[in-house]
């Protein structure tokens, strides 16, 4: 690609970087620390994250254990978890908090795949909007006879390939989070 489609590249990239890290919560029987990404605790009146008030590990491929460097917050954590949409009972003795990932159902394996696609399909409009505000500009250019009308379709031309390129990453990648979901 040319070197003037880098920021249109640039911010390709960074939808799908969201995309990812927004696939990370959705939890595919495994234990996955992610999962606690967007869970905040009432920390001394501010919102934090888990992660920066405590231990988090994988002890066994579906239990996390949660342990709070400061003994005090275990209630609040647990309180938050209770709280958040992982859809997990946390387990607290308390010093330590276990989450305990039952593994899915094969109803609930499809409503998560039907979930991944459809965060796939929100994540392909949003590069096929960035398509289109960088096809504004180069019209506003060619309206201003910055460009030519031949320069304009090779733009047109190379923009659609590069929107072809993330768009099939989408996919593979929605692909790779399904088959996770699905292996039992």
């Amino acid at each position: 690609m040319k070197n003037e489609y880098k920021e249109i590249e640039s911010k390709m990239n960074k939808s799908i970087d969201f995309f990812k890290e927004d696939l990370t919560t959705i939890r595919a029987g495994r234990a996955n620390p992610a999962i606690l990404d967007k869970v905040n605790v009432d920390y001394y009146g501010a919102p934090t994250p888990i992660i920066q008030m405590a231990n988090v590990s994988v002890p066994e491929a579906r239990t996390l254990m949660i342990q709070p460097w400061d003994a005090s917050m275990t209630k609040e954590i647990e309180k938050a978890l209770l709280t958040s949409d992982i859809g997990i009972t946390p387990n607290s003795d308390g010093r330590m908090i276990r989450l305990n990932f039952p593994p899915l159902t094969e109803e609930r394996r499809k409503e998560l795949t039907k979930l991944v696609h459809k965060k796939g399909e929100e994540n392909k409009v949003g590069i096929r909007a960035i398509r289109r505000d960088a096809l504004e500009q180069y019209k506003a250019m060619k309206k201003k006879s910055e460009i030519t009308e031949d320069d304009l379709k090779d733009i047109e031309k190379d923009i659609q390939e590069l929107t072809d390129k993330y768009v099939s990453k989408i996919d593979t990648i929605v692909k790779g989070k399904e088959e996770e979901i699905m292996e039992v």
